[in-house]
């Protein structure tokens, strides 16, 4: 078997009494870490370490891993305006969040016949969400209902300052005609 010692340099190809008479001098473990290989290779190291800081480094991985849902948010095809632009808004909170949005639009009795309207509904959220969002699944009749999916633009969120910015940015344009 092909020998490494515990700093990384290899000591050549050993047999496997002398490997393990290698690694109890050092008080450390032998570990074989690659079986396929010919001839198999193995590491001297401090194993229950070793399995710590790999558990370490798949916590960190999945920590930074990001978190997608997919939310949903129900309209119907005669919605006023007040509800609309509150769902509206609603999705592009959820969008800024890094959520996917599920826009259904629910359709009842006669207003199967005029699934336009569902459709031109769609065409407006997205026109409206449109530097934060792109369509990830265009509009498509499902039954009664009519979807949309929307996902977050990467692009558009690292172009835009963020929330604590803005805010001073227009807390400091209102002040200035005060001053003057």
């Amino acid at each position: 078997m092909r020998l490494i010692d515990a700093d990384g340099n290899q000591l050549g190809i050993k047999a496997l009494p002398e490997a393990l008479h290698i690694a109890r001098e050092a008080d450390l473990d032998l570990v074989e870490v690659a079986p396929m290989a010919n001839p198999p290779v193995c590491k001297v190291l401090d194993y229950g370490k070793w399995k710590y800081e790999a558990a370490q480094r798949d916590k960190e991985s999945r920590r930074k891993a990001s978190n997608v849902q997919i939310k949903e948010m129900k309209y119907r095809p005669k919605i006023g305006g007040g509800d609309f632009d509150t769902k509206t808004r609603k999705v592009a909170h959820f969008l800024d969040q890094g959520h996917k949005v599920k826009i259904t639009i629910m359709f009842r009795g006669r207003e199967m016949a005029h699934p336009e309207l569902g459709k031109r509904i769609l065409d407006q959220i997205a026109e409206q969400l449109t530097p934060g969002a792109k369509v990830e699944a265009a509009p498509k009749l499902d039954g009664r209902n009519m979807v949309m999916v929307l996902a977050p633009d990467k692009r558009s969120r690292t172009a835009k300052p963020s929330g604590g910015e803005q805010q001073e940015t227009q807390q400091m344009q209102e002040q200035q005609p005060q001053e003057s």
